[in-house]
């Protein structure tokens, strides 16, 4: 039996140009595609007369300009980060100095600025001292005359990660929680696989069923994507405590054994994410590591 997920990794878009994808919502590729943004971080414009900007994206001169002309004139009251990671954040002071509108999320300040040995980006990519001007936490609302959104604390690919509910909409911003081109990078010590878990099971008996994504096309039928990422992972987490149970040893030796047809780029992302499985296994008490699981370690059945 495989868990082995179907991927929407079609997309129509223009990098710079606007494209709705829902009424009052329109989105905005930005030019940084790579093997861990997809084509892109999408940029999202919400509002017809006054707007809010989901996730600015990178710091760009170009992606910068076709947001202003998106706007149209419009104004710009909100600018909104789901999290600070770079490629969604970096853009959001020159977005500011543009426009005058303050910058929503969750911040930085009250986690460690430590990030991956080995990052998978190749580049730093998290801004360890993102400081919004305005705090958003868990049940926060951000609204405007035309639109309301509501603030889900969804940490696990990032501790600061935030999704944002569309009210009477039936809408999720999702951010990097939830995408439908790939599943999301959860790599230690940013990121924890036990919050993500719990971050999914949050997300189930919410009611929206379109989720707008970070990266990648919308997302129909969101709950049953939402399920079949829990199950995904609780799969993956079983092939690497078998391969564990079988003297497979350590990180590094696991990562071909569960990912055979590995793209060489990918191998770095695929190594931190069986490392937060295996931090997962060693909380529940199903693995043990004399020290911290780093990928040379040796990994023994609990």
């Amino acid at each position: 039996m495989t868990h082995e997920l179907k991927f929407k990794t079609t997309m129509q878009f223009a990098y710079g140009e606007p494209a709705p994808v829902s009424p009052g919502i329109v989105r905005i590729v930005a030019n940084n595609p790579s093997p861990l943004t997809f084509k892109g971080t999408n940029t999202y414009l919400l509002g017809m007369t006054e707007l809010a900007v989901i996730d600015p994206g990178p710091r760009d001169d170009g992606h910068l300009a076709a947001i202003l002309k998106a706007a149209a004139g419009r104004p710009i009251r909100q600018i909104i980060v789901t999290h600070a990671h770079r490629d969604h954040a970096d853009g959001a002071e020159g977005l500011k100095a543009a426009t005058g509108a303050p910058i929503f999320g969750y911040g930085r300040e009250t986690f460690a600025a430590v990030g991956p040995v080995t990052n998978p980006q190749g580049a730093e990519f998290i801004d360890y001292v993102f400081t919004p001007d305005t705090k958003v936490v868990h049940g926060d609302v951000i609204e405007q005359k035309e639109w309301r959104l509501q603030a889900i604390h969804t940490p696990g690919h990032a501790p600061d990660h935030l999704c944002f509910a569309l009210a009477d909409r039936g809408i999720l911003f999702s951010g990097d929680h939830v995408m439908a081109w790939n599943t999301t990078l959860v790599a230690p010590p940013e990121g924890s696989m036990a919050d993500y878990v719990d971050s999914l099971e949050l997300l189930l008996p919410r009611a929206e069923s379109v989720y707008l994504p970070g990266h990648g096309d919308r997302l129909d039928d969101a709950q049953r994507t939402v399920r079949a990422y829990l199950l995904h992972r609780r799969w993956r987490e079983e092939q690497v405590l078998a391969a564990i149970r079988d003297g497979v040893g350590t990180i590094q030796s696991i990562v071909p054994v569960i990912y055979p047809t590995i793209d060489h780029k990918l191998s770095s992302a695929a190594a931190l994410s069986v490392q937060a499985h295996v931090e997962h296994l060693i909380a529940r008490g199903l693995v043990t590591c004399d020290g911290d699981p780093t990928w040379d370690q040796p990994l023994s059945p609990a």
